[in-house]
């Protein structure tokens, strides 16, 4: 069994549920994954559970996660990797981390943000997925930074990883892997359907869709879910299947028809008249 232990950061809150894991891979020495806010307590108490610390490694750079990195790395003395943070070594994806007897291959899966590393060891299955999965709940997609159609796509490419146990960066592990990234797509297509069903009866805005499709929900979260529905337009958008009406970023939307092109038949993004294969075509036949 690969050896993992947990410490708790102390940021309990709606977006981290109890708190952010910071997991302690192997030892001596070990790897640290998101040593999580600048707390010097918590980085503290992080050090001494982990003992010697060959690497330390960030899933991605948002508040919750990546502060502590570059004071804890200091502290323990180790090399820190991530895709994006200053102060760290860029890590790029297929790399491998190695300290003590773990080897950990980083595997980018971008959508929660552009930048999200995920961390796989494939001798025990473990996959560390920072917020791209999370252990009850989840996972929140805030535009521009946050994309659906790149989410979806780390989703596959986690399942092809076939891991048997996931280390999330907020809530507990999650012992059926497989089962819970196929409930993770499933969950996006049934949202997906649930925003399309809320254009049928005419323009709505994404407050009014919220309303709809949420309504069972706490108040609190209201302006998560705004955000998440409008990752789901701005997918649906791409497609052809959504459009927003007016200039107003809280405008109304309605629903469409995607657009073929109109030289080769094929289906184009958004309100393109031309796939990009015929404009690019045209445009190399005029030059």
């Amino acid at each position: 069994m690969l050896p993992v232990r947990r410490l708790l950061a102390p940021n309990p809150g709606v977006y981290t549920l109890e708190g952010t894991n910071t997991w302690i891979v192997g030892s001596e020495p070990s790897i640290v994954i998101d040593p999580g806010p600048d707390v010097p307590e918590h980085l503290a108490a992080v050090a001494r559970e982990a003992g010697p610390v060959g690497a330390v490694l960030v899933t991605h750079d948002h508040p919750d996660h990546a502060p502590g990195a570059v004071p804890f790395a200091e502290l323990v003395g180790a090399p820190l990797y991530a895709y994006r943070l200053a102060g760290a070594e860029r890590l790029r994806a297929g790399e491998r981390v190695r300290a003590g007897a773990v080897d950990l291959t980083a595997v980018h899966t971008p959508g929660h943000t552009s930048d999200h590393m995920a961390f796989f060891e494939p001798g025990s299955g473990a996959l560390f997925t920072g917020d791209a999965v999370i252990g009850r709940g989840t996972s929140f997609i805030d535009p521009p930074d946050g994309n659906l159609v790149t989410y979806l796509r780390s989703l596959k490419r986690m399942v092809e990883l076939d891991p048997r146990i996931i280390y999330p960066g907020h809530g507990p592990v999650v012992l059926r892997a497989r089962e819970k990234l196929l409930e993770y797509l499933a969950h996006r297509e049934e949202r997906e359907k649930q925003v399309l069903g809320a254009l049928e009866g005419g323009p709505r805005t994404i407050a009014e869709m919220v309303e709809v499709i949420y309504a069972d929900h706490p108040k609190d979260v209201r302006p998560l879910a705004a955000r998440s529905v409008l990752a789901h337009l701005l997918k649906l958008a791409d497609e052809g299947w959504a459009e927003r009406t007016g200039k107003a970023d809280d405008g109304p939307w309605v629903a469409s028809t995607p657009r073929t092109c109109q030289r080769c038949g094929r289906r184009v993004k958004g309100r393109a008249r031309y796939c990009n294969s015929c404009s690019l075509a045209m445009l190399q036949a005029e030059g």
